[in-house]
């Protein structure tokens, strides 16, 4: 089978979705499985988790991301860290919702608080 190590988001989105199509086709959830067992090497019960989420439809293919360094101020970086804790959310994630939302806001023309 396998070589037993976690897959990234991408590689379970195609997963899911492969499994969305052969549901979405009228294959029987556990064809599908089998077939998703063959295709990508999984065993038959991973498959079936597969194909269990996948009914729900398909799931959205995650951008791949880099490491972008930066440099802020002591102060702000432990704000930041304080933030993403209270959220409940990795300090990728507030950053990233935080400049998206800013280059949003830039590329409208509008006034940023400065």
């Amino acid at each position: 089978m396998g070589d037993r190590r976690r897959v990234g988001a991408g590689e379970y989105a195609e997963r899911v979705n492969a499994a969305a199509q052969l549901l979405e086709g009228g294959v029987p959830i556990e064809d599908a499985a089998l077939l998703l067992s063959a295709r990508f090497g999984v065993s038959p019960r991973q498959a079936r988790r597969y194909a269990d989420s996948a009914v729900d439809g398909r799931v959205v293919v995650p951008e791949p991301t880099v490491v972008f360094t930066v440099k802020l101020p002591a102060a702000l970086a432990e704000r930041t860290r304080e933030e993403a804790r209270a959220c409940g959310t990795t300090i990728s994630s507030l950053v990233t919702g935080a400049l998206s939302d800013y280059l949003v806001s830039a590329e409208a023309g509008s006034p940023t608080d400065e």
